[in-house]
């Protein structure tokens, strides 16, 4: 930290009565009251600098030995007013980034120019800002940092504007070109002269974001201001903006927790006065703050920040722009953000409501799917016919373009592909919520196209899980849920999970059986034994007989409650009897115009031979002494 000093005196300064004096020959003639202060002094030295003294002097007749002034309006402290009365006298002061804002904010309040006398301390002033503190990376900040007690003052002085300016020019610096020490608040003890060289041990900035650390340091207007200064400079990588802001967060924004949210130390040095409206407002404030900063290109935030951002804005009451301009950056990036970044806690007194936001997820899911179009699988038809010709730079060009194209395509297939089985899990976590509407559970399961699940296995957990939750549904709710489901797409154990689950609708267990005994027929080599109403259903439904089941899905770690157990699962004769009575209680059309005849009829027509299925259900519920079933 550099400093400088002026003057030569011995300071002389005491405190009497509550009246601070000057030790001097010369009996004092002056009295002048700042803030609840009072000070003995002399005409002479004080007027011979300060025009505002000599003004007031002139304005107020003397009533008795001490002339008294009054500065209602000073704008620092006492500590500044004493500071420019020593430079008066000519006794030695200490000038530093800490209290250089406030003394020159009281030198020019007594107008201590170059018109009264050459060489006045706001000259002295002005040398050692521009030649020392504006050289300092740490002395800039600290500077910068006192300016927030005196906002206008900094402001009409240009003292917050040239920091700014300053600090911005040194982070788009190259580091190997900045000399000084990265960080003001991790900085050595001993100081140095304005003159004086900077000791080396300090060292050069280690990293491209080196700055981060040090301007988190600052208040949320003057972070702003300076972070516009360093991306309108354009040569800050849009990363390292991002991780910017990320510091700034992490130290001035409260942690977010499922029930609500702590103000942390950091945040607000004289908050233990204020209100919690008031704090409330000051997190909301540096919260839509950094929302503006985020840089537009795409990867300079993760996502797993930008929902932390949007869980705090929830909670916070934050503009419903900054929580749009949130989900709309978290959709583009939607594939790698996890299950946990995505359970948004709704508002906590809203009665009767959801445990999370599933409203703001539909939001993000609709900006993940306006991402671009898939673009074209094939390149466009060459119209040279049959002539051999030199491949020209723009032909080059066009394969290029077309090769990114289809890149582009499959990242997106890819994309979708993780999203639906993040939605999967995500589905699976919101299901046990009591509150959660049916329509809103079918709307994010609908969300994504069929082709982005291979499988439908999580799928299936989560309406599972969902039934178990709600068991007050009634058929028409069950069948309307069960309707997103493919059966087709489930594996061997998930078929014999859903076989045997009393919370499905029969129809839906009815095409379980149906689908895996004929696809275990197929796969066994007998496909010339089934019959031809089999063999056309089959294809009906897009079956391919020759594909194996798809695995089971281990993408996301299953609480015990909610896992399949083989072991547990009911005889065949129980199973059976279930079916017989679900058919007799069902005389209902379904949705599709399926009576109950005709679902008999479709049970019947499962293929008997081979029974891999249902022997494996009988087998595994059976004692091993028992012989197998035989066909």
């Amino acid at each position: 930290m550099k400093f400088m000093k002026l003057g030569s005196k011995p300071d002389t300064f005491y405190t009497t009565e509550a009246i601070r004096s000057v030790s001097s020959e010369v009996s004092s003639d002056l009295i002048i009251q700042v803030k609840g202060s009072r000070y003995l002094l002399h005409k002479f030295p004080l007027l011979s600098k300060c025009l505002r003294l000599q003004r007031l002097c002139s304005e107020y007749a003397e009533t008795s030995q001490h002339q008294i002034i009054q500065l209602h309006d000073f704008p620092s402290g006492v500590e500044s007013f004493e500071l420019c009365a020593k430079f008066c006298y000519g006794i030695t002061i200490t000038l530093s980034a800490h209290n250089i804002v406030a003394t020159r904010c009281a030198a020019e309040y007594l107008q201590m120019t170059e018109e009264v006398e050459k060489g006045n301390l706001i000259y002295k002033l002005e040398v050692f800002f521009s030649s020392c503190i504006l050289h300092g990376w740490r002395d800039s900040i600290a500077t910068l940092q006192s300016t927030k007690a005196f906002p206008l003052w900094s402001e009409d002085l240009g003292i917050t504007s040239r920091c700014i300016d300053t600090i911005a020019s040194r982070v788009l610096t190259h580091p190997s070109k900045v000399s000084l020490s990265h960080s003001y608040s991790r900085r050595g003890r001993d100081d140095m002269s304005c003159n004086g060289a900077e000791s080396l041990r300090h060292g050069k900035p280690g990293n491209k974001g080196w700055w981060a650390e040090d301007i988190a340091e600052l208040g949320i207007d003057l972070f702003w201001r300076t972070m516009i200064g360093i991306k309108s400079g354009g040569r800050i990588p849009s990363n390292l903006i991002g991780d910017a802001l990320k510091i700034y967060a992490a130290k001035w924004l409260p942690t977010i927790s499922k029930n609500g949210y702590k103000k942390q130390a950091a945040s607000t040095s004289d908050s233990d006065t204020d209100s919690g409206n008031d704090v409330a407002s000051k997190h909301r404030l540096i919260l839509e703050t950094i929302v503006s900063l985020v840089p537009a290109e795409k990867g300079a935030t993760s996502s797993s920040f930008l929902l932390k951002l949007l869980k705090a804005a929830n909670i916070l009451h934050a503009s419903s722009s900054s929580k749009m301009e949130l989900a709309r950056r978290v959709g583009l990036q939607l594939e790698e953000a996890t299950v946990g970044d995505l359970l948004i806690p709704s508002v906590p007194y809203e009665a009767k409501g959801t445990l999370y936001d599933v409203d703001i997820v539909m939001t993000i899911l609709e900006q993940f799917k306006l991402q671009g179009q898939s673009p074209p699988t094939s390149p466009p038809r060459s119209k040279l016919g049959n002539f051999q010709r030199r491949r020209s730079r723009s032909a080059e060009n066009i394969d290029f373009e077309f090769q990114e194209s289809r890149r582009s395509s499959s990242a997106s297939h890819s994309s979708k592909l993780k999203v639906a089985k993040l939605l999967d899990v995500y589905l699976q976590e919101i299901a046990r919520d009591v509150n959660l509407p049916l329509a809103k559970f079918i709307a994010i399961a609908e969300a994504l196209p069929e082709f982005a699940r291979l499988d439908h296995d999580d799928l299936y957990r989560a309406i599972d899980i969902y039934l178990k939750a709600h068991p007050d549904l009634n058929k028409s709710e069950r069948k309307r849920l069960c309707r997103i489901l493919d059966c087709k797409k489930l594996s061997m154990e998930a078929c014999m999970h859903a076989a045997q689950n009393e919370l499905l609708p029969l129809r839906v267990v009815v095409q379980v059986l149906f689908f895996e005994q004929a696809r275990a027929a197929m796969a066994g080599g007998k496909v010339t034994e089934l019959p031809s109403n089999i063999r056309a259903l089959l294809a009906s439904h897009d079956i391919d007989p020759t594909r194996p089941p798809p695995p089971l899905s281990a993408s996301s770690v299953i609480p015990a409650d909610d896992q399949w157990s083989v072991s547990g699962l009911k005889s065949p004769k129980s199973k059976m009897s279930t079916l017989r009575m679900k058919l007799e209680e069902d005389d209902d059309l379904d949705d599709n115009g399926i009576g109950r005849s005709s679902r008999l009829k479709a049970l019947c027509l499962l293929p008997t031979r081979p029974k891999r299925m249902l022997s494996k259900l009988w087998s595994i519920n059976r004692s091993s002494t028992t012989p197998s079933e035989k066909n």
